[in-house]
């Protein structure tokens, strides 16, 4: 068996006793159940705690990350473990069915059938029941593996979470973020611990500002608002810049990805060719289409939520630094923003406690507009002018 720091979990960050629980569940049948739900807050690590885990059970070493099936669980390429991950706002029926189809299978060659679903908070209340039934009446030597953010029934219904062994896994310390920037991904020290530093405890959000300076840009815009709002023509110049950068940001990810995923589907249907059968062959491909078409405007609406609530989650973790440093008295609290310290005390010294926690809940108030469908502009909007500076 593997040590707990080697194999398929040294992509786990700071979580040893999530390793340590995990293997004991695959060295002991006897602590081995068929449905897991891993949860912690975002960039703590979740898939990567799933993805590893159903390497491990089709390891016949208990995941050395050497052997052939480790390698391609890893990789997304092995024949039993099957990884949903939501493109869209939400994961529907349609693929919950999916997903219950495969597993009613037996394994076609290892150990288990895994499924594992990440963000399964996004689950439509059709998709929970039809995987609650399955779990309910498991298929032998299947495994369901479910990751959400937290035990609330938002993300995760009672009754699935009731017929689930859970896995919570905490923030990763900031040394142990730095530390895996540096030996891992070969970032300067430097930058590593201030990247660790910066990330809110997100491995992956460390990594992307250690490796992309317009990601450092963007965290810096965004952490510039506060005290730029002094008059409503500045709040609504912000918001707008807020919108703005989002925008930006879906339109670069989804713009190749788009185009050669309809270029795919119309040379798989026949668009454009010529010859005996084709037009009956593309008959039924403007349904298709559309229906690519909608993904696509899901997953577009998807990148820009959570490019807009990165931004939240940042102004959030800002007007807490004012808070507690409004209130601590003796040892310097710890900061989420330490590099910006300096913006924290000019905060709390002029809007003090109660200003910053009425900031606070502006912004959160703002994140469930945006779940439940007002417009950005709208929303952000109304937001700035909240958060406006006293004259």
């Amino acid at each position: 068996m593997v040590a707990p720091t080697e194999g398929v979990w040294t992509q786990l960050v700071g979580q040893p006793a999530v390793v340590a629980d995990l293997r004991a569940a695959i060295a002991d049948p006897a602590a081995m159940t068929h449905a897991w739900l891993f949860t912690g807050p975002p960039g703590s690590g979740r898939s990567v705690a799933a993805r590893a885990f159903a390497a491990a059970l089709q390891c016949p070493a208990g995941g050395d990350g050497t052997c052939h099936e480790c390698r391609t669980v890893l990789a997304g390429t092995h024949a039993d473990v099957h990884v949903v991950v939501p493109d869209g706002l939400s994961i529907g029926a349609e693929e919950a069915r999916g997903l219950i189809r495969v597993a009613g299978r037996a394994p076609s060659g290892g150990r288990w059938q895994v499924l594992v679903v990440e963000d399964a908070d996004r689950m439509t209340e059709s998709a929970s029941n039809a995987i609650l039934k399955m779990i309910e009446e498991p298929p032998p030597r299947t495994v369901f593996l479910l990751c959400a953010p937290s035990l609330h029934p938002d993300d995760v219904p009672v009754t699935i979470r009731s017929r689930c062994r859970v896995i919570g896994l905490r923030t990763p310390p900031v040394e142990a973020i730095a530390d895996v920037l540096v030996h891992r991904d070969g970032v300067d020290p430097a930058l590593a611990a201030w990247s660790a530093a910066a990330s809110g405890g997100h491995v992956g959000r460390a990594r992307r500002l250690a490796r992309d300076e317009d990601a450092r840009l963007a965290r810096k815009a965004v952490l510039d608002v506060p005290l730029r709002l002094v008059s409503l023509a500045a709040c609504l110049d912000a918001a707008d810049d807020l919108v703005g950068s989002a925008k930006e940001e879906t339109e670069a990810a989804t713009e190749a990805l788009d185009g050669s995923e309809t270029e795919a589907l119309k040379a798989s249907l026949g668009v454009g060719a010529r010859g005996p059968g084709v037009v009956a062959a593309t008959r039924g491909g403007a349904g298709q289409l559309k229906e690519l078409e909608r993904r696509q405007k899901s997953r577009a609406t998807r990148i820009g939520r959570d490019s807009l609530d990165r931004a939240l989650v940042d102004l959030a973790g800002l007007y807490r630094d004012a808070l507690v440093l409004d209130a601590a008295a003796g040892a310097p609290p710890q900061l989420n923003h330490p590099d910006r310290r300096a913006d924290a005390e000019e905060l709390a010294r002029r809007i003090g406690a109660e200003g910053a926690l009425r900031r606070i809940d502006a912004i959160l108030a703002c994140r469930h507009s945006l779940e439940r469908n007002v417009k950005p502009q709208v929303a952000l909007e109304a937001l700035t002018v909240a958060l406006r500076l006293p004259s």
